[in-house]
């Protein structure tokens, strides 16, 4: 009876935990939504309405306590209970410059990725595609795209997997650039592939096909 009480206890904690999903984060807070409810904003040290409390908040987590016991929770998918989103979208908050982020992974590497409806292709600076084993200049082809200082050389690759969320794709077509921005734009080569729609000053991705 005791194990018994002990692990209805144990599966209610996690689904406690499964039930708050971490929309965005900032400097001491995070965008939270509890219970699939519209997501709010939570400074560290408060109380959410399931009774757990924010602990910590990083760029791209967000650390709660339930019952003495810590858990991590990531940038994820967001469901609004009767809101009108699709279960299955990912719905991501903008942050200070109004920019939206999002975190995946590239042929199994885990990354943030700047969301660009203006990038042809996603695209990641060298140094990263290197870490990640990407050997393009072997397997690319050379090309050039236009930026604000004129064109830049590129390589142009494709990728074996890109993970947005809780969404995958393959054979994503990428550029790599030696000299631009150090962070990876998820470019229409990935956004094609979803519908977008922007409310409230949050973006909500859906998977399209």
């Amino acid at each position: 009876m005791r194990l018994a009480l002990m692990a209805a206890a144990m599966c209610a904690a996690a689904s406690a935990q499964a039930d708050v999903s971490l929309v965005a984060a900032m400097k001491e807070k995070a965008l939270l939504s509890v219970n699939g409810g519209a997501p709010r904003t939570f400074a560290v040290g408060a109380t959410l309405p399931d009774g757990s409390k924010l602990v910590a908040v990083s760029p791209e987590s967000a650390t709660l306590e339930d019952k003495g016991k810590r858990y991590t929770v990531r940038l994820g998918e967001f469901a609004a209970a009767g809101g009108g989103t699709p279960a299955n979208a990912l719905v991501l908050a903008p942050d200070a410059n109004g920019h939206f982020s999002v975190v995946g992974e590239i042929n199994g590497n885990p990354v943030k990725m700047l969301v660009d409806t203006g990038a042809s292709l996603v695209s990641i600076p060298a140094p990263m595609a290197r870490q990640f084993g990407i050997d393009y200049r072997l397997k690319g082809r050379r090309a050039f795209s236009q930026t604000a200082a004129g064109p830049a050389e590129v390589w142009i690759v494709k990728l074996d997997r890109v993970r947005v969320g809780e969404f995958e794709f393959a054979n994503v077509e990428a550029s790599i650039n030696e000299a631009g921005l150090p962070v990876v734009l998820l470019g229409n080569s990935v956004l094609k592939r979803l519908d977008m729609k922007t409310e409230s000053g949050m973006l909500t991705l859906s998977k399209r096909f």
